[in-house]
């Protein structure tokens, strides 16, 4: 009984790790959808948080690992002022788009690392014909 235990449990750690390991290869995402990730990472690069809160509705949301829910265009330039700088890369794992809504699954890291150091997911809102990110959830992956 013991062994048969010992080899389940060595089973289900082995699958544990493999899936966790799995790489997922980036989509091509619609030029528009493509525009909102390349206008965020020069904004990021440049530390720019007035054009990075720009990116969002009105009434749009920041959620980070360890911070509070921010919300409004205006809080998120505030919450952006000390961050940013550095070569952020954003690559796209999913995305889909329903009418005026639509959602981009990805991971990010910085200059030309390969493995991301973290996954994002933004869900955006198309207002007067722009796509917007109305929420943007991060957080780092514990194994970087």
């Amino acid at each position: 009984m013991y062994t048969k235990f010992t080899v389940l449990t060595a089973i289900l750690f082995f699958v544990g790790i493999s899936a966790s390991a799995q790489e997922i290869n980036p989509v091509e995402l619609p030029e528009d959808l493509q525009q909102v990730l390349t206008n965020y990472e020069t904004h990021w690069k440049n530390s720019d948080a007035k054009a990075l809160a720009s990116l969002f509705t009105e009434d749009g949301f920041i959620l980070r690992p360890g911070h509070d829910l921010v919300k409004g265009r205006k809080n998120i330039q505030t919450s952006y002022e000390n961050v940013g700088g550095g070569d952020l890369v954003l690559r796209a794992y999913d995305y889909s788009i329903q009418e005026n809504l639509a959602y981009i699954i990805g991971g990010y890291t910085y200059g030309s690392r390969v493995k991301d150091m973290g996954k994002y997911t933004l869900t955006l809102k198309k207002i007067n014909g722009n796509w917007l990110i109305h929420s943007d959830m991060d957080n780092g992956n514990s194994t970087n």
